[in-house]
């Protein structure tokens, strides 16, 4: 079993100097691990190391474009969409037939809503009934969404934005920043009359939510109003001081009834341009959502942190697909590597799209029963009716896989010691950290904290612990209810970072490559570390 030991943690933090003087060469000649949005991932040669011969440091400039080209979970999937065809994976259609579409060998994803994606890679000596070694985390953030009818009256000369809190957002850390609007849209074609959905992402800010000034003895800390005193300011209309004015600036267009008509004037021309739109009747319908402009970026005095937005979570959720984008490709891997990324976890996870849904367990299903029918009249004869699917094949399948649970969790603070636990609280710049929760907000148990430490070892890897204080309220994963809905082993495993729920958060310049390099182990390692088990 790995531990942070204080020896270890003296060494690492004398060498950080050092490494933080080597980091922009060390990131620009490992162009073998890691990928931008122009180079993509080159797996044939990557997927060939293992995964103690990755270097950290090398994923924290991709990491960083990421974080800053891709704000909306819209956009993540988007990413992750033109990341996994570069890199061969082929997309199946949840209403398209799998039959004689999925082979061992192969590799695969498919999307729900276009905020969710599912991507899995089939071991070459796979046979029905082998497991699976999953990575389940969720791209949701915290955010503001534009409200159905978002135009508002003006006051004072200044256009306002109706929006609506995502989870836990609006709160004083939104105040006085520099807010841009992203999502997608709903779009008809004027010749087809068939409709698509188009990605949008303004890269300047547009939207600012204004703080009072001391003087006025209203705190802009306390509980403020969100629907009154939250409101972002968008432009100005100073018309009404013309008098030889008869409309406002603002005047509805797209036609009555339209959906552009219920929207800021500005804001509907402004995305139209974007997308090149004519006619601002054919724009449907959007999601859009505000969001802080600010660049990800590396910061401290030996530049050993990223600030950014979005923190949570797009860090562990990254790191997962690119460990499984790297993941060896062994000639007698017999089990199915999967990163399942879920959209609102941050609101419980119960729609569709979420970890609730059933959009894993059908995923698997249906990937089992395409490689039961591609296999032998044996295996296809051995269930029911023939078909090769039954609950005896399936519940061998999950009995024989394990899950990841991966969501960021707190790391250490200096500031609010009191909150931190002894043995128990992570540090930075480190390694991922095992989450145990007494009350089960969590799934990882001694079992599965012991294979994660095997697969540590064999990974070059130190595994944390994170756990809360007693007189602490615990948050929760998608990992109870994965594991619950199929019955497999377990464990939650976080990257630690600190201002969680913020609209600007703080993590390790280190820990996107150690979460990578801690994922690429679990996917790699997991079919001999089980095997272990059952020696």
């Amino acid at each position: 079993m790995v531990r942070a030991t204080p020896e270890y943690l003296a060494a690492r933090t004398s060498m950080m100097s050092l490494r933080a003087q080597a980091l922009e060469q060390s990131m620009m000649a490992s162009q073998t691990y890691y990928s931008t949005p122009q180079q993509p991932v080159q797996p044939v040669t990557a997927n060939r190391a293992n995964a103690k011969d990755l270097k950290p440091e090398a994923f924290t400039k991709p990491y960083l474009e990421f974080m800053t080209e891709n704000p909306t979970v819209f956009h993540a999937v988007g990413y992750f969409k033109e990341k996994l065809e570069k890199a061969g994976y082929k997309e199946l259609h949840s209403r398209d037939s799998w039959s004689g579409k999925i082979q061992p060998g192969g590799k695969y994803y498919t999307t729900r809503n276009g905020s969710s994606v599912i991507a899995w890679a089939v071991g070459k000596a796979y046979k029905p009934g082998n497991g699976l070694a999953m990575v389940a985390g969720h791209i949701d953030a915290l955010t503001a969404r534009l409200k159905p009818i978002s135009k508002k009256p003006s006051h004072d000369g200044y256009v306002q934005l109706g929006i609506a809190q995502y989870a836990g957002a609006l709160n004083s850390t939104w105040w006085d920043r520099d807010l841009s609007i992203g999502g997608r849209v709903i779009v008809k074609d004027p010749e087809t009359g068939k409709t698509s959905s188009k990605l949008v992402k303004l890269d300047w800010p547009i939207a600012r939510i204004p703080t009072l000034a001391p003087h006025f003895g209203i705190g802009m800390t306390g509980h403020n109003n969100q629907e009154t005193e939250m409101t972002p300011i968008i432009g100005l209309d100073n018309s009404d001081l013309d008098a030889s004015s008869t409309a406002s600036s603002e005047k509805p267009i797209g036609g009555k009834g339209s959906f552009a008509s219920t929207q800021p004037p500005k804001l509907v021309k402004l995305i139209a341009s974007e997308l090149k739109i004519e006619d601002y009747s054919n724009i449907l319908n959007w999601e859009l959502e505000l969001y802080d402009s600010q660049p990800a970026q590396v910061g401290g005095i030996d530049k050993e942190f990223i600030f950014a937005g979005r923190i949570d979570d797009k860090l562990c959720s990254w790191a997962a697909f690119m460990a499984l984008l790297h993941a060896r490709d062994d000639e007698d891997s017999g089990v199915i590597k999967l990163v399942a990324l879920f959209d609102d976890e941050e609101i419980g996870s119960l729609l569709r799209q979420g970890a609730r849904g059933n959009f894993l367990p059908i995923t698997i299903e249906r990937t089992v029963e395409a490689l039961v029918a591609n296999t032998n009249t044996l295996y296809q004869n051995a269930f029911i009716g023939g078909t090769g699917l039954g609950p005896g094949l399936m519940g061998q399948t999950y009995a024989n896989s394990f899950l990841v649970s991966s969501d960021v969790t707190h790391a250490a603070h200096p500031n609010f010691t009191q909150t931190n636990l002894t043995d128990h609280s992570p540090r930075l710049n480190v390694g991922v950290a095992l989450c145990v929760d007494a009350s089960a907000h969590m799934t990882t148990d001694s079992v599965s904290m012991a294979i994660l430490d095997r697969v540590a070892e064999l990974s070059g890897c130190v595994n944390q612990r994170h756990m809360i204080r007693n007189d602490s309220r615990s948050g929760g994963t998608v990992g109870p209810m994965l594991s619950s809905a199929m019955g497999v082993k377990a464990a939650d495993v976080g990257i630690p970072q600190l201002s969680m729920h913020s609209i600007r958060a703080t993590t390790g310049s280190l820990d996107p490559g150690l979460g990578i390099k801690f994922y690429k182990g679990f996917l790699d390692e997991w079919e001999k570390v089980d095997g272990e088990w059952r020696a």
